[in-house]
């Protein structure tokens, strides 16, 4: 009896590793060399800061991903079940501004008021005033866009925005991770002549965009590269593309141009050993897509902000080690002498005075 058990259990066995080896899988991951993950210690040390956040509830509602103000104070956060919300400057009130009936991301204002968003799933949109949505671009460059994920408005009004990946869409996000292959796109379109094109392609996982004060180049971040792009979009260095800062601690998320040239860069969350130990093992990952969700890799509670000056450099360091009211930042944007952070997951965003930042 023991022996037939002990076989059965032995076939079992086989069948899961053959599983595990062999099931056939969408993706086609891509190999590539990472560096040793820099530690939390220094410019990165761990801290507390975050846990001093305001927060503000999204009522029925969760994941304000990023968050944008208007020229009145008020704020605006686009969650996940589609809705635009718009509070009043000091929070204490919130309505409906407008449905997309998608997955709003990226948010920036153009020159004439109107609320720009990079929606996931329906493209890149302009809301009037009054919360009526126009379509403004969905393919570009051979290809539709397949998961819009953030966009920044210059003084031009020209919205320079990211396709994440014209491959996969947001809800096959682990796919287009996995896989680590360059389906990512910078773009613009320009407000004025409704001209959409391409800014620079194969990015790995295109994410947050920000403008720089000169709006000579601007910075898109590379989450699945950990580390964020430059590229030159005017004056003599136009049509140069380089890297402004390589091996970040996290996932790199939302990017924002802030005052006095701050550029405040909000992490999905702090990198993962797994996830590092697969880069050069296709295979590897093929087996962590075939095993149910639940067992593979999960981000950790650990919010995580960091203010970077022109040349890359950490100017602040804001964190919650613990992850005890907030978690999975993706966005932080500043408005006066506030910074208002956004989050893929909770039910809530944050806001924190920049005056009082360490």
């Amino acid at each position: 009896m023991m022996g037939r058990t002990m076989a059965l259990l032995g076939a079992v066995l086989a069948v899961f590793v053959v599983y595990l080896l062999l099931w056939p899988v969408p993706i086609e991951p891509t190999s590539w060399t990472t560096k040793e993950a820099p530690p939390l210690a220094g410019d990165f040390a761990p801290n507390r800061v975050l846990q001093g956040m305001e927060l503000f509830t999204t009522p029925n509602a969760h994941g304000p991903e990023d968050v944008a103000i208007d020229a009145e104070g008020k704020v605006y956060v686009g969650v996940h079940e589609g809705q635009i919300l718009r509070y009043s400057p000091d929070g204490a009130s919130v309505e409906v501004f407008a449905e997309t009936g998608g997955r709003p991301l990226g948010l920036d204002f153009d020159n004439d008021g109107n609320l720009i968003v990079a929606d996931a799933f329906k493209g890149l949109l302009s809301i009037d005033r009054d919360g009526k949505t126009t379509v403004l671009c969905t393919e570009t460059g051979y290809h539709p866009l397949g998961f819009t994920n953030d966009v920044d408005v210059d003084s031009q009004n020209v919205a320079w925005f990211s396709d994440a990946s014209y491959k996969w869409n947001q809800r096959e996000v682990m796919n287009e991770a996995l896989e680590s292959a360059p389906n990512g796109r910078l773009l613009k379109y320009d407000i004025n002549t409704g001209e959409c094109d391409v800014v620079l392609s194969e990015l790995h996982f295109a994410n947050g965009v920000a403008v720089s004060p000169d709006e000579t180049y601007v910075l898109v971040n590379e989450t699945m590269r950990y580390r964020i792009k430059r590229a030159f979009v005017r004056g003599p260095k136009a049509g140069w593309v380089d890297v402004f800062v390589d091996n970040l601690p996290g996932f790199p998320d939302g990017i924002s141009t802030g005052a006095e040239g701050i550029f405040w860069l909000a992490f999905y969350a702090p990198r993962d050993a797994v996830l590092d130990g697969a880069a050069e093992r296709p295979w590897l990952r093929k087996i962590i897509h075939r095993i149910p969700s639940a067992l593979q890799p999960k981000p950790v509670r650990h919010p995580f902000v960091l203010g970077l000056d022109a040349e890359g450099n950490v100017v602040h360091n804001l964190q919650d080690v613990d992850g005890a009211r907030f978690s999975m930042t993706t966005s932080a944007e500043q408005f006066s002498d506030w910074l208002y952070v956004g989050s893929l997951s909770e039910p809530s965003w944050g806001r924190i005075r920049v005056s009082t930042l360490p």
